[in-house]
C-alpha cells in the first residue's frame, strides 16, 4: 500500500499547475466577468479538477465492480461512478458557459492510481483502492470549502455544493470498508507533494476531438443539480456554435461542443470513442 499512496500526495490541477497543498496569489484574480458573476483562476482551476477527477475516479469505480473483495468495496464504487458521472454533467455543462477548457484525460499522476489499481488483485486491491481514494477525496475536500466560501460565482458556488455533498459522500462510503488507515492518510494528505508540475497537470482536450461523457448507470440515484435558465427559469436565450450540439444561457452565445457518450476503459488513459 505505502508505493501506492507515495503517488498520492498532489492533485489534478489545470491550468495553473496547483497542488492541493500549495497556494498562489493569483488564484483570487478575476479572468472574466460574467453574467453569474467574476470568474477568478482559482474558480476555474476547481472547475478543471473536479472534471479531472472524475476520468480516473469513474473508471476506477468501473475496477472496483470488477475486482473488489467485500461488498464495501462494491458499494463505494458505485457511489464513485453515479456520484462523478453527475458531477461530470454538471461540469461539461457550465465549462462553456464560462469559457472553460475541460480535459479529455487524466493527469499522468491520476492515471498512474488507475494503472497501480489496475495491476492489484485481491485484498491489496481493497486496500489499495481505499487508501487511495480516502486521500484523493480529503485532499480536494478542503479545495472544495476554500472555494465555496469565497467564491462570487453562481456556477461555480452550484458545482461547489455539489461537489461537497459527492467527496463527502465518497470519503464516507471508503471509511465504511474499514480498510482506511488513517496515520498514513493524514500524512499523505498533509505532506507537501514532491512530483512535477507536468505529472499533477490533464492534457488539455485535443482540437476536432469528441468529448469524453462519463455515461451514468442506469440505476442512477444521483442528479445534477439545475442551473439558472433551466426548468423555465430565467430570462436569456442563447445560440451555440462549433461541431455537434452547442448549448448558451444569458445573452452571450454557447460554446457548442461534439460530444460521444463513453465507458471510459479502466487501465487507459481516458479517451472518447
Amino acid at each position: 500500500m505505502g508505493g501506492a499512496l507515495s503517488f498520492t500526495l498532489a492533485a489534478l490541477a489545470y491550468p495553473s499547475m496547483l497542488g492541493v497543498n500549495t497556494t498562489s496569489s493569483s488564484a483570487t484574480r478575476v479572468i472574466a466577468n460574467t453574467q453569474w458573476g467574476p470568474l477568478t483562476e482559482g474558480d476555474r482551476d476547481f472547475v478543471v479538477k473536479v472534471r479531472a477527477a472524475g476520468l480516473w475516479e469513474y473508471p476506477v469505480g468501473q475496477l472496483g465492480l470488477k475486482k473488489g473483495q467485500s461488498p464495501a468495496v462494491i458499494t463505494a464504487s458505485k457511489h464513485l461512478i453515479d456520484g462523478h458521472a453527475a458531477l461530470d454533467a454538471t461540469c461539461r455543462k457550465i465549462a462553456p458557459m464560462l469559457n472553460i477548457a475541460i480535459p479529455d484525460q487524466a493527469s499522468p499522476q491520476q492515471q498512474g492510481f488507475v494503472n497501480t489499481l489496475s495491476a492489484d488483485s485481491g485484498k491489496k486491491f481493497d486496500t489499495d483502492f481505499a487508501n487511495i481514494l480516502r486521500v484523493t477525496h480529503g485532499s480536494i475536500f478542503n479545495t472544495i470549502a476554500k472555494i465555496r466560501s469565497t467564491t462570487q460565482n453562481t456556477l461555480v458556488r452550484i458545482l461547489a455544493d455539489q461537489a461537497n455533498a459527492t467527496v463527502l459522500d465518497h470519503i464516507t462510503v471508503m471509511e465504511q470498508t474499514g480498510l482506511v488507515d488513517f496515520p498514513s492518510v493524514l500524512f499523505q494528505e498533509t505532506t507537501a507533494p514532491k512530483l512535477p508540475a507536468t505529472d499533477l497537470t490533464p492534457p488539455p482536450p485535443a482540437a476536432g476531438q469528441p468529448q469524453v461523457v462519463l455515461t451514468p448507470p442506469v440505476n442512477s440515484t444521483t442528479s445534477p443539480p439545475a442551473l439558472p435558465g433551466e426548468n423555465g427559469g430565467g430570462t436569456g436565450t442563447g445560440t451555440g456554435t462549433g461541431a455537434g450540439t452547442g448549448t448558451g444561457t444569458g445573452t452571450g452565445t454557447g460554446a457548442g461542443t461534439q460530444t460521444t457518450a463513453v465507458n471510459v476503459t479502466p487501465g487507459a488513459a481516458p479517451a472518447a470513442g
